[in-house]
């Protein structure tokens, strides 16, 4: 599962750093600097940490009977959101006699239940609560002894109560989309989500992480749909009353909540790697397209293949985009469902991809699929590994560079969620297993998995994980068959490693102090962390240093809460850098001259470091070496610290500001790199957005969104006369980037006229697109004419009834609120309030 986490705001980035540098006054060779008696102990931050044992015990659910083969006969009632369906399930007791099988089977109308035997069937006696499915048995039946169950039944997900989380904001496992075909922005689709425990709103089955078992679907539909399901397509029958019936067949075991069907009128685009078919299913509109979206794939099977020394595993590969997904992508065994925001063309292309999440769902086959964790405890089994997935691509496929700003974003996502929620990473507590997913279990826990890999190295890093998916391979796992695939490699004893990390909360908080007298390099390193809530770690670093232009690396070891390390030098230290590979995830309290700043970003080649030197430094510009450092990134080989040299220099008005704009002006016309092109002419409006009028007439005919939608803002601000007709031009665009530009300049010109412009694109956008599309409505709708704000208001209602988004929800609220003096409004507020269940909104919406 990739969880999409959306931080709602519009061309600004938020970067919360692992590091807290403050700068001082530089100090010369012969100056006191501060002795190891005076360090000044910075207290723990204070978190509100949630109570440590808040519920039952969260284990692994026990297995009385297990699955063996699931078969199911599946058609629809789309008018009225309805699945019939056969299921018929080949079991066995675990290990002891069992003469009762307990099923989850949620919603469902429950037509027989029948014992399939070599006599015929017999109807077997059952109660049955709309959650489980109590089956009387024969006879008891003995461990290796399995025997089949038939039960008729129809599933009813819409009658569900449907619940949620950030991560999957739907759990009731079928969705109908546009069923009726009523929406013309909309194809009629069906689709599942099984995860977490939602396979069972679909099908009868024991819908535990820890069962397995093979699988044949026979989806019946009329002929103009394609249909989707784990493992083979088999064969395509036509029925005589127009239908036609799939049927598909998965050999190889896998868990229930990752069984799937698609049906739609999806486009299929036909790759491979080596004789493994490599499909993608896209809407006929972007069949062209899907090439570029997904036609890294066969590499990505094939590299990580490699470097795990264990083939892709399973029969074939395929992708499915659909519409209105209740989670980022979901990696179903041989069929992973993404949102449809990767739906994209090729000029959206030329500034971002989709390599992240579609890296997450392959990786995700291994780690997740193949090896699955046995309790939603163990999450971090699947998704640190898919998250650890990405980075390995991006290193691979485009440096080590890129692949450490997702590394650095994957830091600042857990300090951020940090800051109000440390617990765990493997939970045996909790409240409810949606909790799992967060980014603890995603973003920490990649991270955890590149400090084992930098602390053991290459080599055994990823033989470990050769041997952990050999030996636990079509089971279910725990964290502790981890650590001893890494025991087994390494021949150490890694308990410190895994109980700090994996079994413990928070991280380490550090407080650095150096000093250079007589020849000697004094590093104290002081652990400040909460120890009622976190441990007292254990951290094998790097310190580097360069004396002289020269690097020389110590090796030590901290694990007290106190340390004090010397070292030996010929002269003054250019720069000491703690953790030369910069691969801890730490907060670090770093006192950094102006000049040791300077030196970092210029000596160092690790990405994290120059980074932060530029970070550090972009509040100091009037201090010459800041401001010198911080010109000197917009010519980073990474375009990531070209972007932050523009937002540090934005707004700049101090000395060399003649300078700053000549090269802004340049990187707007010719840098690579399409964000630091469209960033360079954003920035360039503060310094008169007529005199880069034709710079910005450029960017309109750029090749890139991004490009066309800051050259669009840049130009809209000029006084150029004909800003209507090149408004105009862009209408059509349905890229974000350009849209808001549009949108804006119609609110601010009060073109009540586009009143139409408005209403089409919100029913086609999606995500933080339409968060600030609803916005800028709401704002046009403020002094629009009175006809306009009731027909406004009355569109906004059911997007704050109904939308699946709640940040979207919200922002249909907020735009009501502007209209609070039009007839009606006050009472669609009323209905908004009373209607909604998630707790966020609820708590805000009492504000009004």
């Amino acid at each position: 599962m990739k969880n999409i986490f959306i931080s709602v705001g519009y061309a600004v980035l938020l970067f919360l750093f692992a590091s807290s540098c403050k700068v001082s006054e530089s100090k010369g060779p012969n100056q006191d600097y501060t002795d190891a008696d005076s360090v000044v102990v910075v207290e723990p931050k204070e978190v509100n940490l949630p109570q440590h044992f808040p519920s039952e015990y969260r284990g692994a659910r026990t297995r009385f009977i297990d699955l063996v083969h699931t078969k199911l006969e599946v058609s629809f009632d789309w008018e009225q959101q309805y699945l019939f369906g056969v299921a018929t399930l080949e079991l066995s007791p675990h290990f002891y006699p069992q003469d009762r099988l307990i099923l989850d089977a949620k919603g469902f109308d429950i037509d027989y239940v029948h014992l399939l035997n070599a006599e015929g069937e017999t109807p077997l006696e059952y109660t049955y609560n709309g959650k489980e499915l109590n089956i009387e048995l024969n006879r008891p039946y003995y461990i290796d002894e399995n025997f089949l169950v038939s039960i008729k039944y129809t599933a009813k997900p819409n009658e569900l109560k449907v619940k949620g989380s950030d991560a999957i904001t739907s759990d009731k496992g079928l969705y109908f989309i546009n069923p009726t075909g009523e929406d013309p922005n909309k194809p009629k689709e069906i689709w599942t989500q099984g995860e977490t425990e939602a396979s069972s709103c679909w099908f009868p089955t024991i819908d535990s992480p820890n069962q397995r078992s093979t699988q044949e679907m026979y989806i019946t539909v009329d002929d103009e749909f394609k249909t989707l399901s784990n493992g083979k397509l088999v064969y395509s029958r036509e029925n005589v009353n127009g239908t036609r019936t799939d049927y598909w067949n998965m050999d190889l075991p896998h868990a229930p909540y990752l069984f799937m069907m698609a049906v739609g009128d999806f486009a299929i685009v036909k790759d491979k790697w080596k004789n493994i078919a490599v499909d993608y299913y896209v809407e006929p509109d972007y069949e062209k397209y899907a090439n570029s979206i997904f036609g890294n794939t066969p590499e990505m099977m094939g590299f990580f293949s490699k470097i795990l020394n264990y083939n892709y595993p399973w029969q074939k590969y395929s992708q499915v985009v659909v519409r209105d997904y209740v989670s980022g992508a979901m990696e179903n065994t041989t069929a992973s469902v993404f949102m449809e925001a990767l739906q994209v063309d090729n000029r959206y292309l030329l500034a971002d991809n989709w390599d992240g999440i579609i890296a997450h769902e392959l990786f995700h086959q291994w780690f997740g699929d193949l090896v699955t964790c046995e309790s939603w405890s163990n999450l971090p089994l699947n998704e640190s590994f898919a998250n650890y997935g990405e980075y390995l691509w991006a290193e691979y496929k485009y440096g080590k560079d890129a692949a450490d700003f997702e590394g650095l974003k994957e830091m600042e996502s857990y300090f951020r969620e940090a800051k109000s929620k440390q617990v765990d990473m493997i939970r045996y507590y909790y409240q409810d297993k949606e909790d799992m997913f967060d980014s603890h279990s995603y973003a920490k826990g990649g991270r955890i998995l590149h400090m084992l890999r930098t602390i053991v190295g290459d080599d055994a890093f990823f033989t470990s994980l050769h041997e952990y998916l050999k030996e636990n391979e079509y089971t279910a796992v725990e964290i502790h068959q981890l650590r001893l695939a890494f025991e087994r490699v390494t021949g150490e004893d890694l308990h410190w490693f895994f109980d700090q990390w994996f079994l413990a909360s928070g991280h380490p908080q550090l407080n650095l102090e150096h000093t250079y007298q007589e020849r000697q390099l004094k590093l104290v390193v002081q652990q400040i962390q909460d120890f009622r809530t976190t441990p007292l770690y254990k951290l094998p670093v790097d310190i580097d240093v360069w004396v002289n232009g020269q690097k020389k690396r110590f090796s030590v070891i901290v694990d007290s809460i106190y340390n004090e390390f010397t070292f030996d030098l010929p002269d003054q230290p250019e720069l000491v850098l703690f953790d030369g590979e910069q691969y801890l995830l730490a907060e670090i309290n770093n006192t950094q001259t102006f000049e040791e700043l300077s030196a970092q970003y210029r000596l160092s080649d690790k990405f994290l470091a120059r980074y932060r030197a530029v970070e550090a430094l972009s509040d100091t510009l009037s201090v010459p070496t800041a401001g010198a450092t911080v010109f000197a990134a917009l010519d980073d080989s990474f375009w990531a610290i070209r972007q932050l040299a523009i937002h540090s220099l934005d707004k700049y008005d101090g000395p060399g500001k003649a300078k700053v704009e000549q090269k802004l002006a340049q990187m707007g016309k010719d840098d690579p790199n399409p964000k630091v092109k469209a960033d360079a002419l954003a920035a360039l409006e503060f310094y008169g957005a007529d005199k880069y009028r034709n710079l910005y007439k450029g960017g309109l005919a750029d090749s890139s969104y991004v490009v066309n939608g800051a050259a669009l803002y840049g130009y809209l601000q000029t006084a150029a006369e004909d800003k209507d007709e090149v408004v105009h031009s862009f209408e059509g665009y349905a890229d974000a980037n350009v849209q808001l530009a549009v949108a804006n300049y119609f609110v601010e010109n009060k073109r009540y006229d586009k009143y139409d412009w408005f209403t089409d694109n919100l029913a086609k956008s999606k995500g933080v697109e339409k968060y600030y599309l609803i916005n800028l409505f709401g704002q046009l709708l403020i002094n629009a004419p009175e006809g306009l704000q009731k027909a406004g208001a009355a569109l906004l209602e059911p997007i704050a009834l109904e939308d699946s988004s709640y940040f979207i929800r919200l922002s249909a609220f907020q735009a009501l609120l502007l209209l609070d003096n039009v007839e009606g409004v006050p009472e669609m507020r009323k209905r908004i309030k009373e209607n909604e269940t998630d707790e966020r909104l609820i708590e805000y919406y009492e504000n009004f």
